[in-house]
């Protein structure tokens, strides 16, 4: 299995390399109309096909990898309710979407025209496998059907992902041979039929029997449900997820398994007295994720320390874990006034920073997230927030040598002192509870750490089970949406919910927070259940119903933010000076403007609210027989 995962990623090292050489003279930035449409290299045979295969993987996985201090996915989860940007030190962060997001704004730390380059360049690389397999020298037809129905995956995921990032966006269904000025916006729902037609290909044909990194059968049956969903094909959503749940391939990890996530001189065993022996442990540790013990996994990305020509780093506990120790002044004092409180220095008396890693907050959870969802309902047994996988700030003691002195030191940290008094001077940076069974990485390259190479989950059957509940929950069969959803909790220990009359999309929203954190991509998901309101008329919980007429000024997914979120809109201004807003039209982003404008001969339309949508013409509402690949 090793040797594969090697073969495999010099083959990807081989193809992005070849890829980045071409695509130096053919920056999509530059004012060459919509080169990232343009054709690869000529990829005839087999082991073209696979590394075509694998520069698809390169791209996703590219979500929640970086060498930097962001990646695309801190977008996806601070366009919802879960997190926003922490950073308050930097006086052009992400804060006011209202002044930073726009067309032609300063979006790189927003990664907007990135996902618009990074879906168009894995539909450009699905595309070329789609429209050369017949031509390959690959004899079986099976094994062309099962490459066929890969790429289709692929196109499909990213085409999923952009119609709830940008709404009517173009469908490309061919090879681009020559560059292009004549592209035109198709409707949403359009591009969604035929990714589901794309799909169901993909299911026929795929298999389970590749190797991990690779999509899977049980990958496209899920991403199929998520299609069906979106479309309101909610018996479809559910077929789908069947494949998956009850084909016998995969299953939910119910018991502890693989490694043991323990390690010598760990702050939270010696500490808090805890072995992390659980199933949750267990499951999000790097090395159990390609474990062939795992059946729960559908469709990972890989990165290994010992891979040292393909790694890349998670920096998950550098961007996801709060500030607590010293950045200038933003640091922990004691209630007796000394300070700084905290050190992330190895070797320390207490020596914290070992096995938690040094944390910055480039993201920093909402109150919604790091308590709201843990009472509501009240529950002390659910793994995922057992102390020593969650961790809260008071689990961390005053460790600095400079409050050796103090009588706290050792003991554990204190937001506030006796009089109410606050103990820093930023708490939205440095004080925080964060899923630490899912952040922790090992990092042996870097002191302090920050988060190494490790394995990551895209999908897995948790979600399966969500999807297939919120099917349910839509066609009005609560007591088997109420049964799937138990299926996830009851594997945490949570206890399961038994009050019909209080379930409802909240309650799926809740429980994919609790479950698929820096998983999913929130703000697709939470836009693709907006759009499902205003297409259904459904009345929601808070007694609204929607509609898809003004979609972009009344929606769920901003009354969402509005009512759990706790930053956006609620007057928080951080230390930076700026307040944190977000609006009804940022359901959808902002189209770049560069591809706009460099699209002489067609029309992509742009979004409600932002500037060019005076511009707009309708969308195409079929796919040209030319395109329908």
């Amino acid at each position: 299995m090793k040797a594969k995962i090697k073969e495999l990623y010099r083959l990807l090292v081989l193809i992005v390399v070849v890829l980045s050489i071409e695509a130096c003279d053919t920056e999509w930035l530059e004012p060459k109309p919509l080169s990232i449409f343009t054709p690869e290299n000529s990829l005839l045979d087999g082991r073209g096909m696979y590394a075509a295969l694998t520069a698809s993987d390169a791209l996703i996985r590219d979500e929640w990898f970086t060498t930097g201090n962001r990646t695309p996915m801190n977008t996806e989860t601070i366009f919802s309710e879960v997190s926003v940007d922490g950073s308050t030190d930097q006086g052009y962060a992400p804060f006011n979407m209202d002044v930073v997001l726009t067309p032609s704004g300063a979006q790189q730390l927003l990664y907007i025209n990135q996902y618009w380059q990074m879906g168009y360049s894995g539909i450009k690389y699905a595309n070329l496998i789609i429209n050369r397999i017949d031509d390959s020298d690959i004899s079986i037809e099976a094994e062309k059907n099962a490459i066929k129905g890969m790429a289709y995956f692929y196109r499909a995921y990213w085409y999923y992902r952009l119609v709830h990032q940008f709404g009517d966006v173009p469908f490309i269904g061919e090879e681009v041979m020559t560059p292009r000025l004549d592209f035109f916006s198709t409707e949403r729902d359009v591009i969604l039929q035929k990714i589901k037609k794309d799909l169901e290909f993909a299911v026929e044909w795929t298999t389970d029997n590749v190797d991990r990194g690779r999509a899977t059968n049980g990958a496209c049956a899920h991403l199929l449900s998520k299609v069906c969903l979106a479309l309101g094909d909610f018996d479809g959503a559910i077929a789908a997820a069947n494949h998956v749940i009850n084909g016998g391939v995969y299953r939910l990890m119910v018991e502890p398994f693989g490694e043991v996530p323990m390690e010598e001189g760990n702050y939270i065993r010696d500490f808090l007295g805890i072995v992390r022996d659980d199933v949750i442990a267990t499951l999000h540790w790097h090395a159990n994720k390609a474990n062939p013990e795992n059946k729960e996994v559908l469709y990972m990305v890989l990165s290994r320390e010992d891979l040292v020509d393909s790694r890349l780093s998670l920096t998950s506990m550098y961007r996801l874990q709060p500030s607590w120790s010293k950045i200038g002044q933003l640091q922990l004092y004691t209630p007796d006034g000394y300070g700084p409180g905290t050190s992330d220095k190895l070797g320390e008396e207490i020596d914290i920073v070992q096995s938690i890693g040094r944390g910055q907050a480039m993201i920093r959870n909402t109150p919604y997230h790091h308590t709201w969802i843990w009472n509501h309902p009240k529950d002390d047994n659910d793994l995922r927030h057992k102390k020593g996988n969650w961790m809260n700030m008071e689990d961390l003691v005053y460790n600095h040598p400079a409050t050796k002195k103090s009588a706290y030191y050792g003991k554990p940290l204190q937001l506030f002192d006796d009089e109410g008094n606050v103990l820093t001077l930023d708490s939205i940076r440095n004080w925080f509870g964060w899923p630490h069974y899912k952040v922790y990485v090992p990092d042996p390259r870097r002191a302090p750490a920050r988060g190494g190479a490790g394995d990551w989950y895209v999908f897995r059957v948790a979600e399966t089970y969500l999807l297939r509940s919120e099917a349910y929950f839509w066609k009005g069969d609560i007591a088997n949406a109420i049964a799937d959803l138990n299926v996830v909790r009851t594997r945490a220990h949570a206890a399961p919910i038994s009050d019909p009359s209080l379930f409802n999309i909240g309650t799926i929203l809740d429980e994919r927070a609790r479950e698929l954190y820096w998983e999913e991509p929130r703000k697709t998901e939470l836009t693709r259940m907006a759009y499902i309101l205003a297409k259904t008329g459904k009345t929601c919980y808070n007694g609204k119903t929607y509609s898809l007429n003004n979609f972009s000024e009344d929606n769920f997914w901003i009354d969402r933010i509005n009512e759990r979120g706790g930053f956006y809109n609620q007057g928080v201004i951080a230390i930076n000076g700026l307040e944190y807003k977000m609006s009804a039209k940022h359901v959808l982003w902002p189209v770049p403007e560069i591809a706009i404008k460099a699209n002489t001969k067609g029309v992509i339309n742009q979004n409600f609210g932002y500037d060019g949508y005076e511009n707009n013409v309708p969308p195409l509402t079929e796919i040209p027989s030319d395109q329908d690949n």
